[in-house]
């Protein structure tokens, strides 16, 4: 399969970015987050796994919307109705794998990507030796008390009264909101910035992030609210790695719950990974999934 960077035509007309790195006959599809992120923190994920010892083809690609992908007008109330959907989003990797000429491939996404995920694995499950949800929970519910208690604590109480007065009147332009968000974002996201991916303007597309999260990670604004997966977890038949940081923005509580519900899943954590812990402590992370990819491959996963 050709490496590097491949510009695909979906059949809407739309164009995506796509790379692939690594060698192997293990094909790995990675979906980043946001939603309205972008591929850069799965960009050394083939290097990672070959210091593991593993080979594996890794692709990547930008999301419709996103930094290197097509961006289409979404300020049009039809383009946003069609395209700022789960559905379409879900549809979208379903045709990225048809179009990047996979089969009986591994499955990995975060935070939003892990979401799609687990709807990508209870519909077309076939298609798939494994799945590997980081950082993302079944429950939006359970994400939103968690990320209220992580404030909390990381905050001081006028810190967070000041905030909540803030969200109550739709201010998130407030400079002082902000300064918190950052300091929840050090903390909590974005524990380690490597200045590889760093850059000099934002480069997540706000219009994705804001209809789908809302103004910040702290914060469900938007049709995340809606988020509630539970009751197909049984549907998702593959082999499944959940993997969670342990200082992050996602509850280890609800993890450990969906790890009993997927019928063939196993929880692992990173220690002093927040909720990009594939980049804060790397070395654990993919020796989790190195192990993961092994044990499906050599068919002792449920030993």
């Amino acid at each position: 399969m050709k490496q590097g960077t491949t510009i695909i035509t979906l059949d809407n007309g739309y164009h995506l970015w796509t790379n692939t790195q690594g060698e192997g006959d293990i094909h790995l599809l990675a979906l980043h987050g946001g939603p309205g992120g972008n591929h850069e923190y799965w960009e050394d994920t083939a290097q990672q796994l070959k210091k593991q010892g593993l080979n594996v083809q890794v692709h990547m690609y930008d999301q419709l919307g996103s930094w290197y992908s097509d961006q289409p007008d979404y300020s049009d109330p039809k383009i946003a109705e069609k395209y700022l959907t789960y559905d379409y989003f879900l549809g979208e990797v379903e045709e990225v794998r048809q179009k990047l000429g996979l089969d009986h491939f591994y499955l990995i996404g975060q935070s939003w990507g892990g979401a799609l995920v687990q709807m990508y694995a209870a519909k077309y499950g076939q298609h798939l030796k494994g799945a590997i949800i980081s950082s993302m929970v079944d429950n939006i519910d359970e994400y939103v008390t968690h990320i209220n208690q992580v404030r909390e604590e990381a905050l001081p109480a006028d810190a967070v009264a000041y905030m909540k007065k803030q969200e109550a009147a739709n201010n998130y332009d407030d400079p002082q909101y902000q300064k918190y968000v950052d300091v929840l974002n050090d903390g909590y996201v974005d524990r380690k910035k490597p200045a590889a991916i760093s850059h000099l303007i934002p480069t997540m597309s706000r219009p994705v992030y804001g209809a789908f999260q809302g103004d910040n990670e702290f914060v469900i604004t938007g049709k995340l609210k809606e988020w509630q997966f539970e009751p197909h977890l049984k549907e998702i038949k593959v082999p499944t790695l959940l993997t969670f940081g342990e200082h992050e923005t996602m509850p280890l509580t609800t993890a450990k719950r969906m790890a009993t519900e997927i019928p063939h899943a196993r929880l692992v954590t990173t220690p002093k990974g927040g909720h990009h812990h594939m980049i804060d402590n790397a070395p654990v992370y993919y020796d989790h999934l190195a192990t993961f990819i092994r044990d499906v491959e050599s068919d002792h996963f449920n030993d």
